[in-house]
């Protein structure tokens, strides 16, 4: 004797996915480069001290036009406002991004040795002993330290 019999069902709630990143910069990258690739105006993305740093300075260099970071629970969240310029806002401004010392391969510069990007177009981020800051920032005060990423 087959009878059906139908199980009531949990509500379903909305899950926050959480995703274990091996690399939080060049997650951020990622994230900024597809953005700017489809124009998109926004990009939000887990916060950390060392990604807000990274924020403050693409805004001074001109790269961003403002950042936030907000509360969602427990957790904080980066949201970058991209910058475009030209007619109609359809010229990146950020032409491109370089992670370069990666979990894999650490790379560090002495004050000597902090590289020029593009030939001084472009920034290197630099973490050093006195904090985030950028090549020409470095080089000003002879410090050097881990060559982060590229950004032109």
């Amino acid at each position: 004797m087959a009878t059906s019999t139908t199980r009531a069902q949990p509500p379903t709630r909305k899950r926050v996915k959480t995703v274990l990143v091996g690399d939080p910069i060049g997650d951020m990258l990622t994230r900024i480069c597809n953005a700017n690739e489809r124009y998109h105006p926004e990009v939000r993305m887990p916060s950390s001290r060392l990604k807000e740093e990274i924020a403050r300075i693409l805004k001074e260099e001109g790269f961003i036009q403002d950042y936030r970071v907000e509360r969602e629970g427990a957790k904080r969240i980066l949201t970058l406002r991209l910058k475009y310029k030209g007619k109609k806002g359809k010229e990146r401004v950020i032409q491109g991004l370089k992670r370069v010392s990666k979990p894999s391969r650490r790379l560090y510069v002495g004050a000597d040795e902090i590289p020029r990007v593009r030939g001084g177009l472009g920034i290197a981020i630099l973490s050093t002993s006195q904090g985030v800051m950028t090549d020409h920032e470095a080089r000003r005060r002879r410090v050097g330290g881990e060559v982060l990423c590229y950004v032109w």
